[in-house]
């Protein structure tokens, strides 16, 4: 496994599958926070994820604090509009868990204050529009680890 993609109540099923699609093809593990703004069997989901969904590595949490406790010696960084870090000034590891918030309303204080130095952020112009697609942040962020990382075992 490469990276660990986390996604914290994602609400829009085209996005959890757009994004499981991109952990496939990148050896990638999708961790999902309950609660969910769907059913993992939707048909949206899987449309998005296409033939890729069954060969996805797929773990799904009561909570962020499960998966904090299951995974305690990992490193984490957390993907804010409200970090001071780009993402592209972090040194990654394979196996690094990144952490994505909910389409609508981002992560919770309470995770990003956790540790503000492993928050991160893709850089945008300065208007009303909140925020990059989920999708496309994931993609940009994963992207870049993977490069860090030389893309193990990738063509």
């Amino acid at each position: 496994m490469n990276l660990n993609i986390v996604l914290f109540e994602p609400e829009i099923p085209q996005n959890t599958g757009n994004i499981g699609r991109t952990c496939v093809l990148t050896n990638s593990k999708l961790h999902l926070i309950k609660p969910l703004g769907f059913s993992i069997d939707d048909k949206l989901v899987k449309r998005a994820g296409l033939d890729y969904w069954p060969y996805l590595d797929i773990t799904i949490y009561e909570s962020f604090d499960e998966l904090r406790e299951k995974y305690q010696d990992s490193n984490f960084y957390f993907s804010t509009t409200k970090a001071k870090y780009f993402y592209h000034e972090v040194e990654y590891k394979q196996g690094d868990f990144i952490v994505f918030g909910r389409e609508s309303s981002g992560l919770p204080d309470r995770i990003r204050d956790s540790d503000p130095e492993k928050c991160i952020r893709v850089p945008m112009l300065n208007t009303s529009t909140r925020s990059l697609n989920l999708s496309n942040t994931v993609s940009i962020v994963a992207y870049e680890a993977l490069r860090q990382i030389d893309f193990p075992n990738m063509k």
